[in-house]
């Protein structure tokens, strides 16, 4: 049974004091909940802040970016050796990056590449934009991303990423598709994985669904088999929403798991 895994995207938002004291309003109750990976993901400003305020708990911290290269004349960016000493994880082509900043496949790629070589979990977004979708492209979109994102990994370091499936349509819009059109489209990307990288690498990555996720509605969602976790936006930016989430994640993964 693959580990279930709840991921908080903060985005750009809190400053330094802010961020430190939702991570101590949520440390408490996401600490309380074993089995499961419980991963937040503050701004940059906030990341060694926040590590330091989730150190003697099981809570993982991750990064929203990262450069690919390892050092360089590369303003303003940050690197994967300057990340490792801070977190765990490193979000990779969101698709506000490849929508606003224009990230490609082959960006996203170097990016998750250098990301596994420096010992961070990649947790990489894949998605369909309105258009796409409506145009009958989804499939098409993700084996592409998909493809693309992995390649020149190897089964085994393929396996150890983390997918996050969000269809760009539904990413702050309170949009979501039917919790059982989720979970074929996440089967479907697990196919592309099986595919490129084998039977084993299919069965042990997790996928994640992300795009509009609160309490209300994640249960239908976690629940759903090819479903590993979620990636939580707005969300996870209240210490009382993000531990309901959680909660419910590993309710859904004990359920799943006959415990």
């Amino acid at each position: 049974m693959r580990k279930h895994v709840i991921a908080g995207n903060w985005k750009m938002n809190k400053n330094l004091a802010q961020a430190v004291a939702l991570a101590d309003g949520m440390k408490e109750g996401l600490n309380a909940l074993p089995d499961i990976d419980i991963i937040i993901c503050p701004p940059l400003t906030a990341l060694a802040a926040v590590r330091n305020a989730m150190q003697g708990t099981t809570i993982a911290v991750g990064a929203q970016n990262m450069h690919w290269e390892t050092e360089g004349a590369y303003t303003g960016e940050v690197s994967p050796q300057m990340l490792t000493s801070m977190c765990s994880h490193v979000i990779v082509g969101h698709s506000e990056r490849r929508g606003h900043f224009g990230e490609t496949d082959e960006m996203v790629n170097r990016k998750l590449v250098a990301a596994v070589l420096h010992g961070l979990t990649p947790i990489v977004c894949i998605g369909e934009t309105d258009a796409e979708n409506r145009a009958g492209q989804t499939l098409e979109v993700l084996d592409r991303q998909t493809t693309r994102a992995l390649a020149g990994l190897s089964a085994q370091q393929a396996a150890t990423a983390i997918l996050a499936y969000e269809p760009v349509w539904a990413i702050g819009t309170g949009r979501t598709p039917a919790p059982e059109e989720a979970n074929a489209t996440i089967g479907l990307v697990r196919k592309v994985v099986r595919r490129e990288h084998g039977a084993s690498a299919a069965e042990a990555i997790r996928i994640l669904y992300g795009g509009s996720i609160n309490p209300n509605v994640w249960p239908e969602f976690s629940v759903q088999p090819e479903v590993d976790g979620g990636l939580v936006g707005g969300a996870s930016l209240s210490a009382a929403d993000f531990v309901a989430l959680a909660a419910q994640t590993r309710a859904a993964f004990l359920a799943k798991s006959g415990q």
